[in-house]
């Protein structure tokens, strides 16, 4: 067990609706879970909860088999660091796409060169060299999507939250994607993934969770999403 949600219940300041309304869930490590709702439904939210980004305004938030928001510096930070949300619409820095991908390590106390390594390591290991040495402004949204992703699994993430992460792929980019992803399960991340395609869903995840207006309307395999879809029709 990685990071467990239970009761969760969350709203933004000044607005009375609650996006998230009594989420109990479970992330683990070397599996996929595959959010899936129309936009407006709380994913986003439950990501940025569920990666300890947002504290929740009711419920309880356990890491690793920690309380984790009664948890203070260190303590914190170390869980933290076990876990990446990657953006929809990442934000990359100034220099080259392997400069964004090395400079995590970087934050980590890395040494320049060996930040440099392993990250060339990695574009190597997807086969994306040819991205490297691009400047970020040069980039394409769907490039800057893989380099953003890259930078993610650089820092070895116990778990990683991947928010709409093929929004802006082509096909090409799209399969890249799909097959970073199955390699970090198979070598023991837990994937987590917020999207509104359902096709992805019944392709990639071990779990599925429906969200409605910040509720779970299903969980459990693939064949939730077919019952699911059977009740809309």
């Amino acid at each position: 067990m990685s990071i467990k949600l239970e009761e969760i219940w969350f709203q933004y300041p000044r607005n009375p609706k609650w996006i998230l309304k009594g989420i109990s869930l479970t992330f683990k490590e070397s599996e996929v879970t595959v959010v899936v709702g129309p936009n407006g439904s709380g994913k986003t939210t439950l990501l940025k909860i569920a990666s300890l980004l947002y504290k929740p305004l009711r419920g309880f938030v356990e890491a690793w088999g920690n309380d984790f928001w009664s948890l203070t510096g260190d303590a914190k930070t170390k869980l933290r660091r076990r876990v990446v949300y990657v953006h929809e619409k990442p934000i990359l820095i100034k220099g080259t796409a392997l400069h964004n991908v090395a400079y995590g390590l970087l934050l980590r106390g890395f040494s320049r060169e060996e930040s440099l390594r392993i990250a060339e390591n990695l574009f190597t290991r997807f086969g994306v060299d040819y991205l490297k040495g691009k400047p970020a402004g040069m980039l394409s949204a769907g490039e800057s999507q893989l380099v953003s992703l890259l930078r993610a699994i650089v820092v070895n993430p116990s778990l990683l939250f991947l928010d709409e992460p093929m929004a802006h792929l082509d096909l090409g980019k799209r399969r890249i994607v799909l097959s970073m992803i199955r390699d970090l399960v198979k070598n023991g991340v837990g994937v987590v993934i917020a999207t509104h395609d359902f096709s992805l869903a019944r392709s990639l995840a071990d779990k599925v969770v429906i969200l409605e207006e910040g509720a779970i309307a299903a969980e459990g395999g693939s064949e939730v999403i077919f019952e699911y879809l059977g009740q809309k029709v």
